[in-house]
């Protein structure tokens, strides 16, 4: 709620209140002044017009601190984008987008090229998904060759990024809580003889991986068909 339908609202109360009559508002004071002050015989009218500001005032204050919400403006969400880019540039490293970048924006945020030199084609205008890994060699003295790849596991579990099913290593497996040594084996086995697993939910087909288990490990996994 902003200042001003505080005040439209304020207004209001003001003028219902201003509708009763001044011993109804002086019967409403007697619960918040104290029983003391009110064993007085007789009011006059200045100490009547004192009373009914003082319960004003503190309607006002109670009013504030109990429905009164200030706007604030709205947080800017986002999904985080996360790029490594490696070989031929001066800053190697991971960066951070709020949105999908192209492969020029993730190669100048890494502070571009070490030398003067062209990407291959149209390869420079082409859009990066989260958990890309660029890697920028020299195939030329003018010209630079980009192979695009997948970062490494751990990486991308650091960033919360879910795991390929049809590419994890028994390593990569390893990695993930509540997979162990033999389950991580399983795992690759039952992929090896399917020749690739069609979704996440074929999981519950492994021995060793019930309902529980399940729960437990689908968000660390994709399924790239």
């Amino acid at each position: 709620m902003g200042n001003s339908e505080f005040i439209k609202r304020f207004k209001g109360f003001f003028a219902l209140l201003a509708q009763h009559s001044a011993l109804r508002i002086l019967h409403l004071a007697k619960f918040l002044i104290p029983q003391s002050a009110l064993r007085i015989p007789h009011f006059s009218v200045g100490q009547q017009k004192i009373l009914i500001v003082l319960a004003l005032f503190i309607l006002a204050l109670i009013y504030y601190k109990f429905y009164y919400r200030p706007a604030f403006p709205p947080e800017e969400v986002y999904q985080e984008i996360v790029v490594e880019i490696l070989g031929e540039v001066k800053n190697p490293g991971i960066s951070i987008f709020k949105a999908p970048p192209t492969l020029i924006e993730a190669v100048e945020k890494a502070g571009d090229l070490k030398e003067s030199a062209r990407f291959e084609g149209t390869q420079s205008s082409e859009v990066l998904e989260t958990g890309i890994l660029v890697n920028v060699s020299k195939e030329s003295p003018r010209e630079v060759k980009i192979a695009l790849g997948r970062m490494e596991a751990r990486k991308l579990l650091a960033f919360s990024i879910p795991l390929d099913l049809n590419r994890v290593s028994v390593e990569d497996l390893y990695l993930i809580p509540g997979i162990g040594q033999s389950l991580a084996r399983e795992i690759v086995t039952t992929r090896e003889k399917r020749r690739r697993f069609r979704s996440i939910e074929e999981l519950k087909n492994i021995k060793g991986i019930g309902e529980k288990k399940f729960d437990s490990i689908k968000s660390y996994f994709i399924v790239r068909l």
